[in-house]
C-alpha cells in the first residue's frame, strides 16, 4: 500500500513539474513577442520582419533625449534565431538603422571564450566589451557580431548606457570583418 502512495506522489510531482516547465520556458525569461507595446499612431508593434542581412552602415549617434539611438545599449525583446515567434528580453547595442527599424547586436554576460571553438563551428562571433552601467551586477559583457536584429524603436523598454566611441568603433570594425577583428 505504501508503494502505491509513493508512486502516486511521484506521478503527481512529475506532472506538476511538467506543467511548470510548459508555462515558464527554459531560463525563465523567455516569452512570446510583446503583443501591444505602445507605438505612435498605431498602438501596436509591427511583426518581426526577420534579421538584417545586408551591410550595416554603423553610426554612432547617442543623444541624451530618452529616445533609443545608435551607440546606446538598451533593453528590448529579441527573437530567437530558430523561432522568431519566441524570444528573450535582453540588452542590445544599437549600431544603425534600416528604414524605421533600429539595428542591434545582442549582449551576453556569458563568457564565450571558453566555448569559442563550438561558437565558431556555428558561425557565432563574440567581442568582449567589458563592464558598464548596462549590467547592474557589473558583469563582463560580450557583444555578438554575426547576428544583426531589427528593433522597433517603440519596443525599447529601458536604456542602459552609452558605449564609449572607441569601443563602438571596435564593434563596428568587427561587424564588417568576417574574422570579427
Amino acid at each position: 500500500m505504501a508503494t502505491n502512495r509513493w508512486l502516486s506522489f511521484l506521478t503527481d510531482a512529475v506532472r506538476a513539474i511538467s506543467r511548470e516547465l510548459t508555462r515558464a520556458p527554459r531560463g525563465g525569461r523567455t516569452a512570446a513577442p510583446p503583443r501591444s507595446a505602445p507605438r505612435a499612431g498605431s498602438g501596436t508593434v509591427s511583426a518581426y520582419p526577420g534579421d538584417f542581412t545586408g551591410t550595416v552602415a554603423a553610426e554612432y549617434a547617442p543623444h541624451p533625449d530618452g529616445a533609443p539611438d545608435p551607440g546606446e545599449i538598451v533593453w528590448t525583446w529579441v527573437p530567437f534565431e530558430e523561432d522568431h515567434s519566441r524570444g528573450k528580453d535582453r540588452p542590445v547595442l544599437l549600431v544603425g538603422r534600416d528604414g524605421r527599424w533600429l539595428l542591434a547586436l545582442m549582449l551576453s554576460s556569458k563568457d564565450h571564450t571558453r566555448d569559442a571553438a563550438d561558437e565558431a563551428r556555428w558561425g557565432r562571433r563574440w567581442l568582449d566589451i567589458g563592464t558598464g552601467p548596462w549590467d547592474g551586477q557589473g558583469r563582463e559583457s560580450e557583444v555578438r557580431l554575426d547576428r544583426v536584429v531589427r528593433v522597433e524603436p517603440q519596443a525599447v523598454r529601458r536604456e542602459g548606457a552609452v558605449l564609449p566611441r572607441a569601443l563602438f568603433d571596435e564593434v563596428a570594425r568587427g561587424i564588417r570583418s568576417p574574422s570579427g577583428r
